[in-house]
């Protein structure tokens, strides 16, 4: 998992960054499209992080650009998926919020007000906790689930990081993580879009069962 290490693909997600903020920010500068960029990068390496890094971030990338052409407005939900995480800190409920904040601050001035409110929303509905009320956000919420569906090896692996971010106790995460396991079980889709449902549904399901029951024996 990447933690403080450096990341490989660095250089390809900074030139990617830099393509999308010219094309809708035009206001800036390449000194403040750095700027915007040197303070994503800073924060999704920052120590402790063994999920929500750089590995999570190019994994959404990979997703959105599997499903694109589906998407009605594809910058605004790769602007989203870019700052979605970019605030973290493990067992606070306000991340996304904050997240979204930075980006308003990144974006005053120098883009278009539908743009700017469209992306805060959809940063806002990476919470999980409230239906998307609109197709680009049940793909952002789809993406950002996507791991879910990945194999077991892989989905044990992003599991762990995750705990490890974790701050609270053992038995307190596992309580919290079935609880948000079970709510997603308990929808009668995981996925939202017919894409991400096709792609992952089946194999999602398997593996938050299968994770679930090893909580359950944890936590005893």
């Amino acid at each position: 998992m990447l933690g403080e290490k450096t990341y490989p693909a660095t250089d390809r997600l900074r030139a990617r960054f830099f393509a999308l903020w010219s094309r809708n920010f035009s206001v800036h500068t390449d000194a403040d499209t750095g700027t915007v960029w040197r303070t994503i990068e800073l924060n999704y390496v920052a120590a402790g992080r063994r999920y929500h890094n750089l590995h999570h971030l190019e994994h959404c990338l990979a997703e959105f650009d599997a499903a694109a052409a589906e998407i009605r407005e594809p910058d605004q939900v790769e602007t989203a998926i870019w700052f979605h995480d970019a605030i973290y800190e493990p067992d606070v409920g306000d991340n996304e919020a904050r997240s979204a904040a930075l980006f308003r601050e990144a974006a005053r001035g120098a883009a278009d007000r539908r743009f700017v409110d469209a992306v805060i929303a959809l940063i806002l509905v990476t919470t999980h906790r409230r239906a998307p009320t609109d197709l680009d956000q049940q793909f952002l919420c789809d993406i950002d689930l996507a791991s879910f569906g990945a194999p077991w090896e892989t989905y044990i692996e992003d599991s762990t990081g995750l705990r490890e971010e974790s701050t609270c106790g053992a038995r307190d995460y596992n309580i919290r993580q079935r609880a948000f396991l079970q709510r997603l079980l308990d929808r009668p889709r995981i996925f939202f879009t017919d894409f991400f449902h096709a792609r992952y549904e089946n194999r999602a399901r398997s593996n938050i069962q299968r994770y679930m029951a090893m909580l359950e024996v944890d936590q005893l």
